[in-house]
């Protein structure tokens, strides 16, 4: 395999129902996910066309729907969620997906709350 090269989308922003709590599914909140994508760019940057590579602006809007969909209680769900989704592209070797959960109801202090989650072609290529 010839070496890959990394799409980054990081900071997405969307508006999800998540949590184990009631008020969380009920009030809903931000959701913040990053992605790392592992692609081959060489086929695009020759033609320089963007349907050789993987599109962000569609990858950013089946990331957002997911986000605001169907309520899980775990991030580590919707990150295996996203990871799913994603993995659906064949172009998409490997990836990292981090969602944060900033506003988490932890009743102490905190900057941030993530899972991040990799998946790869391996993972995904046999049994969808």
């Amino acid at each position: 395999m010839s070496s890959l090269d990394t799409i980054t989308l990081t900071g997405l922003r969307a508006f999800g129902r998540h949590g184990v709590f009631d008020f969380e599914r009920e009030n809903g909140q931000e959701f913040v996910v990053d992605l790392a994508l592992g692609v081959s760019t060489k086929k695009a940057a020759k033609s320089d066309d963007v349907a050789d590579t993987v599109h962000y602006g569609e990858l950013a809007e089946k990331v957002v729907a997911i986000v605001g969909g169907e309520p899980v209680n775990l991030i580590e769900t919707l990150a295996h969620r996203i990871a799913g989704a994603v993995m659906e592209d064949e172009r998409v070797h490997f990836l990292a997906v981090t969602v944060h959960k900033p506003h988490a109801p932890i009743q102490a202090q905190f900057q941030d709350v993530a899972v991040t989650v990799h998946a790869t072609r391996e993972d995904h290529g046999t049994h969808r």
